[in-house]
């Protein structure tokens, strides 16, 4: 039963989008490993660019420059 958790910051991914990483994850681990896609689970976060940070600064302060 593979769990895969994707992280993205919240910026405009629309529905399709997702959809389309959530069925390329399904797909890849069904053709890779072998798993199941019946059994196979896909979590997408999205998160705010204020609370992911890189290199000691958060995204939004990045990318104001």
């Amino acid at each position: 039963m593979p769990f895969v958790n994707i992280r993205i910051t919240n910026e405009g991914a629309t529905a399709e989008q997702k959809q389309r990483l959530i069925q390329g994850v399904t797909d890849l681990l069904a053709d890779v490993l072998g798993k199941n896609p019946a059994t196979t689970f896909v979590i997408i976060d999205e998160v705010d660019t204020d609370n992911w940070g890189i290199g000691g600064e958060s995204v939004s302060e990045l990318r104001k420059r």
